[in-house]
């Protein structure tokens, strides 16, 4: 795509989202409020300013505060069927701007086209989700111990929910929360990641619409702009009871701990250091399309990025020499080309970070089969893009415990069982995703079990990545322990109340206890 041709584009994207250029610069959303500093958007892909938008100041918060506070008072009452039906019609208006919204995240930043319309699609199969779920919000009902008294729980809306996203999936994971929060009768205030604001803008402007056509109040969706001083404005506030932050697992302390301190609740997605193990029974045609997409997908910045390759000494060779081959057929460049595979690193300091670790595992003892490197040239201009690269290492290395968001994809071998390379999966501090190529059943099965993967996500003949919204989304250890997304986890967004409820004349009291006056 010509320069020319891709800056048309985003113009003609920006314009559609409703993301306008005011004379100072500054892009607006609706309830966007921000008169602290200026922030710039770049686009990783060429280097080109996107847009500008100020920061939101205390002051700014606690306006977002009180509207959304006002919002919920009302919100909360609207029965859940009703709810649904907002996000019912926030889906199809994202399925009218699946094209601009995919192109703007694929730009802002920097994965390819086909992932960014992919990103858009999981907003619209969320809101589907949640629409039907606005009509099973259940509860249980038991026996009482009690005669002539019914004992059942149900499930409240929790107020303000706060929204602290990444820049690898903009849009999407605010989504996942919002679109659930929203059926339980929450209200949502979303920080998104400061290396991709404008994302969050053309979000705002569109469920913006869709309040606005209902004659609703617009403090039922809200953003405040800004880096980690801004999210803490949040998660320091008692009035945000729930804080569901995705991002490194060194924030995600920050943000456990500060949460905690007030008796607050939230909802970690944290990071990853996720693995595919490849036993003798695998094949290697799955088995190379799925490590490769999962370690170059969106430049290998996913949470569920496959980082490390646990390979039988028996299959080890063949899998390599695979794998090498295949990193030679990757095209890299511009991602709005649907031609190119791997796009750019977000920023310099992502690339700096890629760097250090190829150096690292040398040092250690590794050894690079794909040497990897920053492109220059032509269409290279950022210094953002890089070429994957593979190594030799293992699984005790100090980089390789580590999450590098950067395409590197390490090869460890493994020898005897099953059971040693499961010891070798579940050998690090993460918990995210994991995956085993085998098409053995009893392998499988194994993986599977109590004596299996200790991740939140654990495949058979697939990758790490490209999780579906119906399963509920998260991981264990330093991965934060949280869900989003599918399944039941929707009952993080609300409160639980049991209830018990005497309809007799007497008023016997449990266990027997006799207190008569």
């Amino acid at each position: 795509m010509e320069a020319t041709t891709l800056k048309e584009t985003i113009q003609r994207a920006l314009k559609k989202l409703g993301v306008k250029q005011l004379n100072n610069g500054t892009s607006t959303g609706f309830n966007s409020f921000g008169n602290g500093e200026v922030i710039k958007s770049y686009s990783p892909v060429d280097g080109e300013l996107i847009g500008k938008l100020t920061s939101t100041t205390k002051t700014d918060y606690e306006q977002v505060i009180e509207n959304a506070q006002t919002a919920f008072k009302s919100w909360r009452l609207k029965p859940a069927p009703q709810r649904g039906e907002i996000v019912r019609q926030f889906g199809n208006k994202l399925r009218e701007l699946k094209q601009p919204l995919g192109e703007l995240v694929s730009y802002e930043m920097g994965k390819s086209l086909q992932e960014g319309l992919g990103e858009v699609q999981e907003m619209i199969d969320i809101c589907d989700f949640a629409v039907g779920l606005s009509r099973q919000l259940h509860g249980l009902t038991m026996h009482s111990e009690r005669p002539g008294h019914r004992m059942y729980e149900q499930y409240h809306p929790l107020g303000i929910v706060g929204i602290i996203s990444a820049f690898n999936f903009p849009v999407a994971v605010w989504a996942w929360n919002t679109a659930l929060a929203w059926v339980s009768g929450d209200v949502c205030i979303w920080k998104a990641s400061e290396k991709a604001p404008l994302c969050s803008i053309a979000c705002q402007n569109i469920i913006a619409g869709v309040l606005k056509e209902n004659n609703l109040p617009e403090g039922i969706s809200n953003i405040i702009n800004g880096n980690y001083i801004v999210g803490e404005f949040m998660t320091t506030d008692k009035r945000v009871p729930l804080i569901s932050a995705t991002g490194s697992t060194r924030m995600g302390k920050i943000v456990g701990k500060t949460v905690g301190e007030r008796l607050g609740k939230s909802l970690l997605e944290l990071g990853g250091n996720n693995a595919i193990i490849v036993t003798p029974d695998a094949d290697l045609k799955m088995t190379v399309i799925g490590a490769v997409f999962g370690a170059v997908g969106t430049a290998g910045q996913r949470c569920t990025s496959t980082r490390r390759l646990i390979i039988h000494e028996s299959m080890y060779t063949k899998v390599k020499d695979a794998l090498v081959a295949a990193y030679k057929q990757l095209r890299i460049g511009n991602p709005l080309d649907e031609n190119n595979h791997v796009g750019p690193l977000i920023d310099k300091d992502a690339v700096k970070m890629y760097q250090n670790a190829l150096t690292k595992v040398v040092e250690e003892g590794g050894k690079l089969l794909v040497e990897g490197g920053v492109l220059t040239g032509k269409g290279f201009e950022t210094g953002c893009y890089v070429q994957p690269a593979i190594a030799e290492a293992e699984n005790h290395f100090k980089i390789v415990q580590h999450e590098t968001f950067a395409p590197i994809l390490y090869l460890l071998k493994y020898t005897g069982d099953i059971n040693n390379a499961i010891e070798i999966q579940n050998g690090v501090n993460q918990g995210l995703s994991s995956a085993i190529m085998t098409n053995n059943l009893r392998e499988a099965e194994l993986f599977l079990s109590q004596a299996g993967s200790d991740c939140g996500i654990a495949n058979v003949n697939i990758g790490t990545s490209g999780a579906e919204i119906g399963g509920a989304f998260g991981g264990e250890k330093e991965t934060g322990g949280g869900r989003e997304s599918g399944s039941d986890a929707w009952k993080v967004y609300m409160r639980r109340q049991t209830n018990t409820i005497n309809y007799t004349t007497e008023l016997p009291l449990a266990q027997g206890i006799k207190f008569d006056l």
